[in-house]
């Protein structure tokens, strides 16, 4: 079966000109078939800022907002994602105490809520590290990530979570008390037993069978344009060609599509997704 002109949308995908191959990923990217990213900011110290005040995060923030608008001159829509991302404790605390790190992320949360609030980007990006930390270290991330649904719960955005392998469910209990409805928590790089909106990597094994559940999911490349890491995660062309092969295979169907790349992400973010 061929896949009828309907709207591809890559979940999770960085563009970088600076690192990467840039704008050419994001012409690999509607090449294939795609028509629609949400665009996350990349960690602060890839795009080598060292941030000591929250207001620092606009740097970062404005460089994802520009390319953007360089994406846009392509022909594509673009859906910024702004935020922190959850191993900036790490490295911060290289310079400053695990509390002051926290705080200074809680600063670039507010930053990034700014830009929500006057309809620059459509979500916020959190979450806690996906390593193994001290336990002390993983309290304070928690206070990150509630500090991260609260701002959600204010804009009525959706939260992007980058976390560990699994379930994650005790992020249900956390949005809830932090006022936020856990349908706009997308676990990034998801796993399908998670009770939050599962954004799977394109390629992910499950994806045939969640379809047939009536599942809502988003899929995602998590494409980090790098030079340094060619490829990685996996490459821009992957979403449109991922959901073209199960097509045509008959793994998934016509409404399937539509579900995953249309219905779903424009109920949990609050945009519209048309060509």
């Amino acid at each position: 079966m061929k896949l009828e002109k309907t709207p591809i949308t890559d979940d999770h995908i960085h563009i970088d000109p600076v690192n990467g191959r840039g704008i050419e990923a994001a012409k690999d990217f509607m090449r294939a078939g795609g028509t629609h990213m949400f665009l996350v900011s990349k960690p602060s110290f890839s795009l080598g800022v060292f941030p000591k005040h929250g207001s620092d995060y606009r740097t970062v923030f404005d460089e994802t907002l520009r390319i953007a608008e360089k994406i846009r001159e392509t022909g594509l829509v673009v859906f910024p994602v702004l935020g922190v991302h959850p191993a900036e404790i790490t490295r911060l605390s290289e310079t400053m105490t695990h509390e002051n790190a926290s705080v200074l992320m809680k600063e670039g949360l507010d930053c990034a809520a700014r830009y929500v609030t006057e309809g620059k980007a459509v979500a916020l990006k959190s979450g806690r590290p996906h390593y193994e930390v001290a336990p002390e270290v993983m309290v304070l991330s928690n206070e990150v990530l509630f500090h991260a649904f609260s701002l959600g719960n204010d804009c009525r955005c959706a939260v992007q979570v980058h976390a560990e392998t699994g379930p994650c469910e005790d992020m249900v209990g956390i949005a809830r008390s932090a006022g936020m409805d856990p349908a706009r928590v997308v676990k990034h790089y998801a796993s399908p037993e998670t009770p939050l909106i599962p954004s799977l990597m394109a390629k992910h094994e499950a994806i045939p069978a969640l379809c047939r559940e009536g599942r809502s999911f988003t899929m995602e490349s998590d494409f980090m344009d790098e030079n340094s890491r060619p490829g990685a995660v996996i490459g821009p062309k992957s979403v449109p060609r991922f959901t073209n092969r199960l097509l045509s295979e008959g793994l998934i169907t016509q409404e399937d599509v539509h579900r995953i790349h249309v219905e779903t992400p424009e109920q949990v973010y609050g945009v519209e997704i048309i060509l």
